[in-house]
């Protein structure tokens, strides 16, 4: 096992990551199955068969602890094929330096916790909200100048035009570490009772700009925009102001006891998905404290900022309610038979599996023996079902693995990347799949398997050399979310490694247990001498 992960990462570093996908270009044949072509075959036929396309039920949870959350996810989105998944964010926060003098007399004036979801920087909204702004620096005093706000809009996943009421509340249980694994659907208890702070939020974010009269030059730009949410002071002069020289402020281990957490959730049932980076978050606590100088005391004003990045537990917590819904009403995961409609969904939802059932290995075998026919492309071929024509995007990024038979324990399933991703990568055309008419009723997706089928019917031909992808394939997984790129930003991490945690998109394909024409297919172009 630690042979092939190896492997695949060296092999992948090949890759580059705009050839991952391509769409609206569909070439006649794939051109990575000519170096696998036996001798010099004279012409290419095309052949559809059969394959057995089923559902995969992952019991509405997936690992969505800090190692798996590159991004968290918040909101509510219902809708009748899926319905009702909702997110919510669970942190650990710690001090940014401990036993902390916050000085003489010190009191919180406002803390406000700083939420960076993406969003589409190139449709900004721009608004002059102060004419005649005031201006000052330290060398100097007074200057005109124009407030202006930037705002954009928060790259979504649902009905765009809802608005949502965000909530924080404190955590009452340990988190665990942040190395620890937890999966979506764990409870942590809360305090429910009493909100530590709420905000509105329609859907956009702002940003400040200053800028002097005369030359417009720029006197202050804020950072990076997002959603400001200011928290109870109370509690934060109880719980960090007042301890200070005491046990619960000395160290990490205390601290993160004594304020165990904060869960960030939406009141509503209904809306979109966004996303946020966690490790972008801030909490600043703004106070005040006695300061004397020549017998003369005043009040000065002081910051503290919390740390809320990686060494911190993040958890995404994701809640489902299928009740009502397509989804919830079909029967799915017929391995055997295949199931009509095919439902995929990243955060925990159903998986699509891939069979080629032994009608279609041995109709391959036969014309490969007894015609000489060399496969030269292979793909599986999802169309997107009736039921999905609506305003969602459709999905553009997919992951995609092979299930073994594992060469040690026979009982147990190896998961991999495809013998083609670990053979091909790197050769000219070649990509894990290609998505096609994503603006049309329906699109439709072709996930490239010619080494991978190459492998079981032309055996002789193979030039895999790894033992465990030669075992026999039980079948490939579908998912939500993309292989996340290694350190170097050269090729992919490894199959383990995606951004299927905090995919926010889902479709419904058509499957193989029906008479549509767009049933799921394996597209075989073969040639013979």
């Amino acid at each position: 096992m630690i042979h092939t992960i190896k492997k695949a990462v060296t092999v992948l570093s090949m890759v580059i990551f705009g050839s991952a996908l391509l769409y609206n270009c569909e070439p006649d044949a794939d051109t990575l199955g000519e170096q696998l072509f036996l001798d010099d075959a004279a012409q290419g036929k095309e052949k559809s068969l059969d394959i057995i396309a089923f559902n995969i039920d992952n019991n509405n949870s997936i690992r969505s602890d800090a190692g798996k959350l590159t991004y968290a996810v918040l909101g509510a989105f219902n809708e009748g094929q899926f319905g009702l998944q909702k997110a919510s964010y669970l942190t650990q926060l710690r001090l940014s330096t401990y036993d902390p003098d916050f000085g003489t007399n010190a009191v919180v004036d406002s803390v406000v916790l700083v939420m960076k979801p993406t969003y589409a920087s190139d449709s900004v909204t721009t608004t002059t909200v102060d004419d005649n702004y005031t201006y000052s620096t330290t060398t100097e005093a007074n200057i005109s100048a124009k407030k202006v706000v930037n705002t954009y809009p928060v790259l979504k996943f649902g009905k765009a035009k809802r608005t949502f009421n965000i909530n924080v509340n404190e955590v009452t249980e340990f988190l665990k570490g942040p190395s620890d694994t937890v999966v979506s659907n764990q409870n942590f208890a809360y305090d429910a009772a009493k909100t530590l702070g709420s905000k509105e939020f329609k859907g956009s974010i702002s940003s400040i700009a200053i800028t002097k009269d005369g030359d417009g030059s720029a006197l202050f730009t804020a950072s990076v925009p997002g959603i400001r949410i200011p928290l109870d002071k109370t509690f934060f002069q109880d719980k960090i102001i007042a301890k200070k020289d005491q046990p619960e402020l000395q160290d990490a281990s205390n601290f993160i006891r004594h304020i165990k957490g904060l869960r960030i959730s939406v009141a509503e049932n209904d809306g979109y998905l966004f996303q946020f980076s966690p490790n972008d978050m801030e909490l600043i606590m703004y106070y005040k404290y006695d300061k004397t100088e020549n017998g003369v005391t005043t009040k000065t004003p002081a910051t503290y900022a919390f740390a809320l990045g990686a060494a911190n537990t993040h958890i995404g917590q994701y809640q489902y309610d299928r009740a009502g819904s397509a989804l919830g009403t079909a029967a799915i995961g017929d391995r055997k038979n295949g199931d009509e409609k095919l439902f995929a969904q990243g955060m925990g939802g159903p998986s699509i599996g891939i069979k080629f059932p032994e009608s279609t290995i041995t109709e391959l075998k036969k014309l490969y023996e007894e015609n000489k026919a060399a496969i030269i492309s292979a793909k599986i071929r999802l169309y997107t079902d009736t039921s999905w024509n609506n305003g969602y995007a459709k999905p553009t990024a997919f992951t995609f693995v092979q299930k073994y038979i594992s060469s040690t324990e026979p009982n147990a399933t190896v998961t991999n990347f495809t013998n083609d991703v670990l053979n091909l990568a790197g050769s000219n055309n070649y990509t894990i799949y290609k998505a096609y008419d994503l603006d049309k009723n329906p699109a439709y997706y072709d996930f490239i398997v010619t080494k991978s089928l190459k492998d079981i019917v032309e055996p002789k031909s193979s030039t895999e050399t790894n033992t465990e992808t030669k075992n026999p394939t039980k079948y490939f997984r579908i998912d939500m979310g993309s292989f996340q790129s290694n350190s170097a930003g050269t090729g992919l991490a490894g199959y383990q490694f995606t951004t299927t945690p905090y995919n926010t998109s889902r479709a419904v394909f058509v499957g193989s247990k029906t008479s549509d024409a767009n049933k799921a297919t394996l597209r075989v172009i073969y040639g013979t001498k």
